[in-house]
This record gives structure tokens, C-alpha cells and sequence, in this order.
């Protein structure tokens, strides 16, 4: 369900700011941003398991989404009024919230993944008025957690961001790769051992959970693939016409859904790209700005260097591990197209029990853009 943000005076609608950047769930409804309402997920996931990774492209709001579980968890109800969840959550109970990110800054040298969680756990402590204890990054985390737990009385709540982005921007670099594996596996296995005094969890990224890639986090659920999630980031048609139609008059809906539609997880609900949608009300015309701005220059290269025709990238089947696989000294790539949005999922097919996933382009932006790259790589090599 949608929520516009837009109001009404004298029968002419007020538009929305266009929430273009804006990472913070408070930012966005406090500058009465266009916000799409996605609290209803979020409710019933609160209800169900305890431990989720979910995982979409880049500029899909995954950040977005998990600020606004922050302000959930610890009891923000002014920010949530009007919205689904509002009157289907209890307000009195507020838990403290550990949040981890790592969606900046780059992680190529061997110091860069160091440092970030260094601050990141520095600012946490200092934040919570935690005195400095163990040494290395698990054991500080593990102290932050039962801190926060013994001294509120409330079990935690922790939420980490591009889990795997440090894994992923080092690809080019195999043996940086593998440290920073390494070390956000031992960081991310103390909240699975902290499970005494965590309330709940939620990891987001871009990749599907690869357990080649974290072994031993069996206790998170992947929802990535799960079809009564497959809208939990990115607009369906009905949140156009709900939250957007200030915006729509003068642009053609079967051009905006040729641009920017056209991404499935599973089912029959087609995504739209929230950065391009928003890029286009903001300009009024189509482009690629969404592309330009998220598709990883090392999947361009590989590509270029193997010598992929754009082409050949609109039909591909593979199978569910195909779209996890991880393995720094082997990437796959299906799975880096699937991941960073190039491609996404057309169509299913069952063989003998187990499902296939056919693959292709989701739109024009990214046929056009990424079929512009490869050819100019071709033609020019050096």
C-alpha cells in the first residue's frame, strides 16, 4: 500500500519533495517527501522470524528500508502516523538499535575495511557511553550488545547495511577480498552468538546470501526470493498511481514502464527502479541515470574483456546457487549481471524438482546503456 504525501488545497494538489539521495526514513517524512509506504512488510516481519538478509540492486532504497526499521524499533511513532504499521505496533517498547554500514567509501586496501569498523564500533560506544573493553572488532561488538541488553532491559535490535558490499568492491583485488570476508564473517557470527540478548536482525545487500561467501550464518532467513516480498523495495504500478500522480501528467506510462520497469523476484509483479522513476519526474525525460550511476565500472571491464556480447545477456538460465555463488578467486558472472541489476528474472521453469531461473534484460535504460559500454569497450580495447 501507498501513502501520498501530497495535500490538498482548495482541489490542487501540493506535490511532494522528491526524496532524491535521501537515505534517512526521518529526513524523508519530515521534508513531507514523496515516501511509499512500505510499514506493512516490516509489521510482519517484526512477527515472524528473527533474522533476515534481503538483497536488491543499488538505488532500490535497501537503506531507506532499514532506517526506517531503526525508527521502528526504537519507538519513533510521530514518523510512522498515517502509515500501515501505525496502529499495529506497540509504541511503549523501544530497543536499542545497532546499526552497522558499510555503503561507503571504498574497500580495496587492506586497511580501508579495518578502519570502517573501527569507527563504526568507536562511534557506537561512544553513543551508548560504553567504556572501551576487548580489543579486537568481535569482542567489542559482543560488549556492545549485552550492554545495551543488560542496560535497558530490552533485547537489541541490530541492522547492517550493504553487508557485502566490502567483498564486493574488492573483487578486483582477490586477496583484499578474502581478508574482508574473513573479518565480516567473524564480526557478523557474534550476533548470531549474542541470540540471548538480540531481538532481531536484518542484513541488507546487494548479493544473494552466499554461505560459501559467510559460513556459518545459517540463522538468517534470505527473503530476497520470497514472492510476498518481492515489493518490499522498489514501486509497483499501484504506488505510481497512489504516491505519484502529481508527477505522471505529460509522461508516457508504457514509456516509464519500457525504461524502468520490467524487474521481477519471483512472480508476476513487475518492480520499478526507484532511482530512475525519481530521476525522470525530477528531469522529465528518459535516460539512463540510473545505470550511469550504479552499474560497477569492474563488471563493465570483466564483460568487456571476455569479450560478451550484449546480446547474449538477454536469455540465460541458471539455477538458485548460480545466483548466490560467491567465490572471490572465481566470479561467476551471472551472478555479479543478477546482483547489480543488469539482469533480472524473466521467468521460472521446474526441473524435476528443482527450479531454474531464466534471465534478461529488465528494460530499455539498462538494454541501452550496458549494450552502449560493451560496444565502445570492443571497438576501443586499450
Amino acid at each position: 500500500m501507498s501513502w501520498p504525501t501530497d495535500t490538498f488545497i482548495a482541489g490542487v494538489v501540493t506535490r511532494g519533495r522528491l526524496p532524491i539521495g535521501i537515505r534517512s526514513f526521518r529526513e524523508v517524512r519530515e521534508r513531507s517527501c514523496y515516501y511509499v509506504d512500505k510499514t506493512a512488510y516490516l509489521a510482519r516481519l517484526a512477527d515472524g522470524a528473527k533474522s533476515y538478509v534481503l538483497s536488491r540492486p543499488p538505488g532500490f532504497g535497501k537503506s531507506v528500508l532499514l532506517d526506517t526499521l531503526a525508527e521502528l524499533f526504537a519507538g519513533s511513532e510521530p514518523l510512522f502516523a498515517g502509515l500501515a504499521v501505525h496502529e499495529n505496533w506497540d509504541w511503549s517498547v523501544r530497543h536499542p538499535v545497532v546499526r552497522l554500514s558499510f555503503g561507503g567509501g571504498t574497500f580495496r586496501h587492506e586497511d580501508d575495511l579495518p578502519r570502517a569498523v573501527a569507527d563504526q564500533l568507536a562511534a557506537t560506544e561512544a553513543d551508548a557511553a560504553i567504556a572501551a573493553g576487548p580489543t579486537t572488532f568481535a569482542g567489542r561488538l559482543d560488549s556492545i550488545i549485552s550492554t545495551l541488553h543488560e542496560r535497558t532491559g530490552q533485547r537489541v535490535v541490530v541492522l547492517v547495511d550493504d553487508h557485502d558490499r566490502p567483498v564486493l568492491d574488492a573483487l578486483p583485488v582477490p586477496r583484499v577480498a578474502r581478508a574482508n570476508r574473513d573479518l565480516l564473517c567473524g564480526l557478523y557470527l557474534v550476533v548470531k552468538d549474542c541470540d540471548a540478548h538480540v531481538h532481531f536482525s536484518f542484513f541488507t545487500g546487494v548479493g544473494r546470501f552466499a554461505t560459501d561467501l559467510f559460513s556459518g550464518l545459517n540463522n538468517l532467513l534470505d527473503i530476497s526470493l520470497e514472492r510476498r516480498n518481492a515489493a518490499i523495495c522498489g514501486y509497483t504500478d499501484a504506488d505510481l498511481d497512489a504516491t505519484f500522480a502529481a508527477e505522471l501528467p505529460g509522461l508516457d506510462r508504457d514509456e516509464i514502464r519500457s525504461w524502468y520497469g520490467g524487474y521481477r523476484w519471483v512472480g508476476d509483479e513487475e518492480i520499478y527502479n526507484p532511482l530512475g522513476i525519481l530521476r525522470l519526474f525530477r528531469e522529465r525525460r528518459f535516460d539512463g541515470s540510473w545505470f550511469d550511476a550504479a552499474a560497477p565500472a569492474f563488471l563493465i571491464d570483466m564483460l568487456i574483456e571476455r569479450g560478451v556480447d550484449a546480446d547474449a545477456l538477454d536469455d540465460r538460465i541458471c539455477d538458485g546457487r548460480m545466483l548466490s555463488l560467491f567465490d572471490p578467486d572465481n566470479v561467476v558472472m551471472e551472478t555479479l549481471l543478477f546482483q547489480s541489476g543488469c539482469i533480472t528474472i524473466t521467468g521460472t521453469e521446474d526441473l524435476g524438482g528443482e527450479t531454474l531461473y531464466r534471465l534478461g534484460y529488465p528494460n530499455r535504460e539498462v538494454r541501452r546503456r550496458l549494450g552502449e559500454r560493451l560496444r565502445a569497450g570492443a571497438a576501443d580495447p586499450a
